[in-house]
């Protein structure tokens, strides 16, 4: 019986990053918007990659079969 490959999502590839241990890493939201009357610190803060929920992590997974 012929097994199928499992399709990547390309949306989820570009914005979620999988680390070595397993932790699925995304970007701040509001990054882009007013950043020029943002604080320095909230600046650098928003730079700085976020662990994903565990509940969303469990469907990033899904999403990227082959991460």
């Amino acid at each position: 019986m012929k097994k199928y490959k499992l399709k990547t999502h390309k949306g989820t590839a570009k914005r979620v990053k999988l680390t070595g241990t397993g932790l699925v890493m995304r970007q701040h939201a509001a990054r882009t918007k007013y950043r020029r009357k943002k604080r320095g610190e909230i600046r650098r803060e928003l730079d700085r990659q976020v662990v994903v929920a565990a509940g969303d992590a469990h469907k990033m997974r899904r999403l990227l079969p082959y991460g």
